[in-house]
């Protein structure tokens, strides 16, 4: 298959034999899909971990064509990049300037860039109001927060009895014009178990944090709680704007529940690779490290150029799922570092060098998909795409185009 010239051609596709192709139509229809389940919300799309493994700047371009209206990761490193990279589209881009909100940082971080980058920062305590305030006075800029409550998840935020003292700093802050207070938000822990009760009560603490920053004088124009499960399944946590990660890419956040099909997403991205052997053995050859499998029959090997050095998980050992000319096999051994085995079978007098290996994508045609692979080494669909290595070159084709 030709790629179209229009698509993202990453330095070493030509010599590289394996490749992560992302159709980024399938990005935009996605943030379509989760615009409907929250009609009167802003869609965040999440594009942290260089966009799940998927390639950060063309996804974020694709979601923000799509109608996300925001863009959010972890990193201020991330969202400089990311900065820099829809600055770097011009003005005639659409959406080229987009609110960005990055939630982690340390002490000392260099905040004085991200402001200067225009980028919305997350606090959580006292000492990041402190230091995102030192930031402002040093730039010359008003600094936007979100200021984070710890609802139930345990991680990021104040906990409600600690929010006061939050809110107190961050209103200092603001009165002296350092600092203003656009958002408060905070992290759904259970929101992929719909019936689950602490997503009710983690909605009642965040309104209960809400109406305690608004009696301090703060009036936040985006209140969110919902990422990709909450905006799916719980409308109630909708609230001014949600925050999906998973679904952005196509990827059910609760495939238990409900599958990407069922909630009309588009897996965007498929790993291949081309056979770099296919060989004859008889039966009883030992195959990979520790020879944990052993041929039963005559039968040919192909020798797919993906191993855990590219993340792909070695718990996949004698388990992942692995298409070949319409045909479904798994990995036969231990995954090595660059390189899986498969038992193709006496009758594969057909398959040859040069054919192609799909590990995972959409799932049409039989092949595997992430979901798959996550059920076979007992880890979530995030992980599987998120784990991919640098080294596989991301083939990006836009909208309309499915001949990469």
């Amino acid at each position: 298959m030709s790629l179209p010239e229009t698509a993202t051609r990453p330095a070493g596709v030509h010599v590289h034999p394996a490749r992560a192709v992302v159709d980024l139509g399938a990005i935009a229809d996605n943030v379509g899909v989760l615009r409907a389940a929250a009609p009167e919300a802003a869609v965040m799309a999440v594009v942290k971990a260089d966009a799940y493994g998927h390639g950060l700047l063309p996804v974020a371009r694709a979601a923000l064509a799509g109608g996300a209206t925001w863009l959010g990761v972890a990193q201020l490193a991330e969202a400089l990049e990311l900065r820099a990279g829809l600055d770097a589209d011009g003005a005639d881009a659409a959406a080229a300037h987009p609110p960005i909100l990055s939630w982690i940082f340390a002490p000392g971080a260099p905040l004085a860039r991200a402001l200067e980058a225009d980028i919305d920062l997350s606090a959580g305590a006292p000492w990041a109001v402190a230091e995102i305030a030192a930031a402002a006075r040093a730039t010359g800029r008003t600094a936007r927060v979100h200021l984070e409550v710890d609802t139930g998840m345990g991680r990021g935020g104040a906990r409600p009895e600690a929010f006061g003292a939050l809110v107190a700093a961050a209103a200092a802050a603001q009165a002296e014009g350092s600092m203003d207070v656009v958002g408060v938000w905070s992290h759904l822990a259970c929101a992929d178990e719909p019936e689950h009760p602490a997503t009710g009560r983690q909605v009642e603490v965040f309104t209960e944090m809400l109406d305690q920053a608004e009696r301090a004088g703060l009036r936040p124009r985006v209140r969110h709680l919902a990422a990709s499960a909450g905006t799916l399944f719980h409308p109630a946590t909708h609230f001014d704007l949600v925050r999906p990660g998973i679904a952005v890419y196509g990827l059910s956040p609760a495939p238990a529940v409900a599958s990407s099909a069922a909630l009309g997403l588009r897996p965007a991205m498929t790993l291949e690779a081309r056979l770099t052997v296919v060989k004859a053995a008889p039966a009883g050859t030992p195959l990979s490290y520790g020879h944990t499998a052993v041929t039963t029959t005559d039968t040919h090997l192909g020798v797919v150029p993906l191993g855990y050095g590219d993340g792909i998980p070695r718990a996949a050992s004698g388990l992942g799922p692995v298409a070949v000319a319409g045909r479904r096999y798994h990995i036969a051994g231990r995954v090595c570092m660059d390189q899986v085995i498969l038992d193709l079978g006496p009758e594969s007098t057909d398959v040859a060098v040069g054919d192609t290996a799909v590990l995972f994508g959409d799932g049409r045609d039989g092949t595997p998909t992430a979901d798959d692979w996550a059920a076979v080494v007992g880890t979530i669909n995030y992980e599987i795409v998120t784990r991919l290595g640098s080294r596989v070159p991301r083939v990006h084709v836009p909208a309309g185009r499915e001949d990469a």
